[in-house]
């Protein structure tokens, strides 16, 4: 089982191998709040990015563990790489991405990034 998402303009494709989602993130931080994220944390082993590396930025802030890596010809951040406590790779999905997703029936878990 697997599902697959992109940025706005399609220059940036992945894969991820494992169940849709029935959960998300929803963080109140500064850059999540602004952007509208709806997040599902997946072993890196799990993302495979299709398409785009060369289409690719990144955006770094507050500690410059996470790089948020966002389409340069559309803006979207697809997806941002970064590490779990254990020290894991770990991709954060953008799961507003993903078009085979029911946004609505997802489970939303609040993440109070904005005191962290």
């Amino acid at each position: 089982m697997s599902f697959e998402g992109s940025c706005h303009c399609g220059a940036v494709r992945f894969e991820v191998q494992g169940p849709i989602p029935t959960q998300a993130v929803s963080c109140n931080c500064s850059h999540c709040r602004r952007k509208g994220f709806l997040l599902s944390f997946v072993p890196a082993e799990q993302f495979t990015l299709v398409q785009g590396e060369d289409s690719l930025r990144s955006y770094r802030f507050n500690t410059h563990k996470i790089d948020h890596r966002f389409c340069q010809t559309c803006g979207i951040e697809a997806f941002a790489e970064g590490a779990n406590p254990d020290g894991s790779a770990v991709r954060a999905v953008n799961l507003r991405c993903v078009p085979s997703i029911d946004l609505d029936a997802l489970t939303l878990q609040k993440f109070d990034g904005a005191a962290a």
